[in-house]
């Protein structure tokens, strides 16, 4: 076999492993939240704008609408969101916060220091590789751009 197709020398199988373990780790600090992590991730984008369209909170998320409504469906079964529709445009959905979902973001704000003082990485290492892969997901991002205009 050719070292080339060994799955430790996988970048996929690297990135993948990662973070399911990094998503590991944030269950016991969701838990008592009552949230899972993809469901975490709705809430910090609504914590920061709250009254978002659907098509924005998937593009910030990069998750396509069949993979959130199951997700906003649980939110606001649990009394996290309320979802409503555009007055101004029947077609577009919006999420708000409900006063729980509020509430909740004072009980979520020890969870990002809980996962800092879990990793094996001071907080300059967590900054650096934060930024690192932002870069690199913006220059993946930038490529796929370009082959779509490339094609049309």
């Amino acid at each position: 076999m050719i070292d080339e197709l060994k799955l430790e020398n996988q970048l996929c199988f690297a990135v993948y492993a990662f973070s399911r373990e990094i998503t590991k780790i944030y269950r016991p600090f969701l838990e008592p939240l009552n949230l899972t992590y993809t469901q975490y991730l709705v809430m910090i984008v609504l914590w920061e704008k709250d009254g978002i369209s659907l098509k924005e909170l998937g593009s910030k998320l990069k998750l396509d609408s069949g993979t959130l409504t199951p997700l906003l469906k649980k939110l606001e079964l649990d009394g996290n969101i309320e979802r409503t529709r555009d007055k101004r445009d029947e077609r577009n959905l919006i999420i708000y916060l409900s006063p729980k979902g509020r509430k909740l973001m004072e009980e979520a704000e020890k969870v990002p220091n809980n996962i800092a003082c879990s990793l094996p990485l001071d907080l300059d290492g967590i900054v650096g590789l934060r930024e690192q892969i932002k870069l690199i997901l913006d220059q993946l991002e930038n490529q796929s751009k370009d082959n779509i205009i490339k094609s049309e």
